[in-house]
């Protein structure tokens, strides 16, 4: 017994069927406190657990063990280029999770494109396996890497203009000036990156998908309209009549620009007049793929208040609405809520006036005191809070109910009043609304009845959100 232990490859096959089984175990547990981590080292230790561990084991087992050397045994060699090309890959695998796996954003690491790793990968690959083979099967490989430089040079100059193009894709890839999502302005192509390849880059310009060469970007310049982050100004241009006062007309521009929802809330819009009644209002917004959405809504808000104001947009100052018999069809309709007789009647159509919003468009801000009351017609209006970022509704309106009340108790508004759909109001000056409560003073109670329910909704939406109304500040 003794004489067995004196033998070298005995403690080998000891250690082997040890030291193996051991490792496999210690290598299990660590892989699943990766995996758990969502550790990128997992794929390596996977790698090293599942191939490399076990051909190296066996490879000592034929070289140490069995003492099968390297000296005409086919099977030995074989073993041995598995076990150095499984090397090969677990450290090419560890070098790539340390440089890039977790590479910060913004550093070079993470620009470097993955076709660029994946080419230096199978670069080192290629030599590796050179050299294994070298050694292992004393293989002449310096004619191989001649005969590969030969042909590279001519496949090359072959296809030198096609490979330019994918060279220059590469750099850009590597530079990356820009990124999926970007908004990028070429001179000739304007509209969104949706994909980028090493051939060229895909734009969405809202009428297709424009394929731009990447030869072409690289060799000329062009606009990232997404970069540096902040506020992107979407502009519009416009027209009214050269009787419009064109200080009052620009300060209209801005009002209904600050009230767009989609509004960069750091910045306030501008608006410029060129002469000749024509005028270019800049709406910051969050990044340029809001900017139709926004110059839609925007365009639509301004037919409606050009009209209520009496300007021509487009030198058109027609209002639909407008008609006298329009205004007698709202008296009537109003005529229950605000108890009107023959004289009232004349007294609101001496004073008021029908006025139309458009969706979303602010009709009655926080923080003013109305000088006026609002009958709504056809519509509905929500009544909001506004705290940090977020809007609160607190309560809807719709027909024959009125807004504005606190015109009557010279109060300052607490709540935000938008369309939610196309509203027509009858706006009613507040002179008219005292002289119609002197002649029925029941019309007051109502109206101080309906403001305080509107107050109560108002405390019980933000009490259901569980917000203090001091923490609440009014839009």
């Amino acid at each position: 017994m003794g004489g067995l232990f004196q033998q070298g490859w005995t403690w080998w096959l000891i250690g082997l069927a040890v030291g193996v089984p051991v490792l496999l175990v210690g290598l299990t547990e660590l892989l699943g406190a990766l995996r758990r981590r969502g550790n990128p080292m997992a794929k390596p230790v996977a790698l090293l657990r599942n191939a490399v561990v076990p051909a190296g084991a066996l490879f000592a087992l034929l070289v140490f063990a069995i003492g099968q050397k390297d000296d005409g045994y086919v099977w030995v060699r074989v073993v041995a280029t598995v076990f150095g090309f499984l090397l090969i890959l677990l450290v090419l695998s560890a070098f790539n999770v340390v440089l890039f796996a977790n590479a910060e954003e913004g550093s070079w690491r993470r620009r470097v494109p993955s076709i660029f790793v994946e080419i230096a990968r199978l670069v080192l690959v290629v030599v590796g396996l050179a050299m294994l083979f070298s050694w292992v099967w004393d293989a002449d490989v310096g004619g191989l890497f001649t005969a590969l430089g030969v042909t590279s040079i001519v496949i090359g100059l072959a296809l030198q203009n096609a490979a330019g193009g994918v060279v220059s894709g590469l750099l850009l890839l590597f530079e990356q000036p820009f990124k999926i999502g970007d908004w990028l302005d070429t001179g000739g192509v304007k509209g969104r990156v949706v994909g980028v390849n090493w051939r060229a880059v895909h734009i969405d310009t809202g009428s297709g998908i424009q394929i731009v060469p990447n030869s072409t970007l690289s060799g000329a310049s062009f606009t990232n309209m997404s970069e540096p982050a902040g506020p992107y100004y979407a502009t519009a241009s416009m027209s009214f009549s050269t009787d419009d006062p064109p200080q009052e007309v620009m300060a209209l521009l801005v009002q209904l620009a600050d009230g767009l929802p989609m509004r960069w809330r750091e910045e306030r819009a501008s608006a410029e007049y060129a002469g000749s009644a024509k005028y270019t209002v800049s709406i910051p917004i969050a990044a340029p793929a809001e900017a139709s959405a926004a110059l839609s809504l925007y365009l639509s808000w301004l037919w409606y208040a050009a009209r209520r104001r009496g300007f021509a947009l487009d030198g058109d100052a027609t209002d639909p609405i407008a008609e006298p018999a329009m205004l007698d069809a709202a008296i009537e309709e109003a005529a229950p809520v605000l108890h009107l007789d023959e004289a009232g009647r004349d007294l609101v159509r001496n004073g008021a006036k029908l006025q139309r919003y458009g969706i979303g468009e602010v009709v009655l801000s926080a923080g003013i005191v109305p000088n006026e009351v609002r009958l709504i017609l056809s519509g509905r209006v929500v009544m909001q809070f506004e705290t940090g970022d977020a809007r609160i509704p607190v309560g809807e309106a719709g027909p024959r109910e009125l807004i504005g009340q606190t015109a009557l108790t010279r109060e300052r508004t607490t709540v935000t009043i938008a369309a939610v759909e196309v509203l027509t109001v009858l706006r009613i000056p507040l002179a008219v609304i005292d002289e119609l409560i002197r002649v029925h003073p029941r019309l007051a109670a109502e109206i101080g009845e309906s403001l305080e329910l509107k107050r109560a909704a108002a405390a019980e939406a933000i009490a259901a959100l569980g917000l203090p109304r001091g923490e609440i500040r009014p839009r």
